[in-house]
């Protein structure tokens, strides 16, 4: 007895929500909330991206960049690129070619970078002023020029003791 009422609502209740949906004051149906509308992409963001090279982070008792190096001997003539940012996507501001000498100032989280300085004649200068101490760390501005490079592409040539090729070898 009980489920005859129930089902006399139902049968009442379900043609209800068949009917169109009832039209906004705007055209849309469903809801209020209006359309998503995704912004042009700007591929060229991560070339405009620029990290600054910091100096000094191991202290007022280090000198602010504490190693040298030189590009890597890559088999090529190709120059290495100094990039604005430590990522390959990052747009290109110079370019070191072999012999070049530059100090190695901060790395990436990743260690695939290096922060470097170097006087615009691709030489370690110490005019850059970062071979001694400075009172505490900050974001190299001047006068010689800074960027990143990939560490794979870099030879440390700090404290290696040069030698010729007829210098006689070290013995204890």
């Amino acid at each position: 007895m009980k489920a005859r009422p129930a089902l006399f609502l139902l049968a009442l209740l379900l043609p209800a929500g068949c009917g169109e949906p009832a039209p906004s004051r705007d055209g849309a149906q469903g809801s209020t909330t209006p359309p998503y509308v995704r912004a042009e992409a700007d591929n060229n963001l991560l070339e405009r991206l620029e990290t600054p090279v910091r100096v000094g982070e191991l202290g007022p008792s280090f000198a602010a960049c504490n190693a040298r190096g030189t590009p890597r001997d890559r088999g090529n003539a190709e120059p290495v690129p100094v990039r604005a940012a430590p990522y390959d996507e990052a747009g290109e501001i110079d370019r070191l070619a072999a012999g070049a000498e530059f100090f190695i100032c901060t790395r990436s989280q990743d260690e695939h970078w290096f922060g470097i300085v170097y006087d615009r004649g691709g030489q370690a200068s110490e005019r850059c002023g970062v071979g001694g101490p400075i009172p505490a760390p900050h974001n190299y501005l001047g006068p010689c020029a800074a960027g990143w490079v990939a560490s794979a592409s870099v030879r440390l040539t700090s404290g290696v003791p040069r030698t010729s090729a007829d210098s006689t070898p070290l013995t204890r």
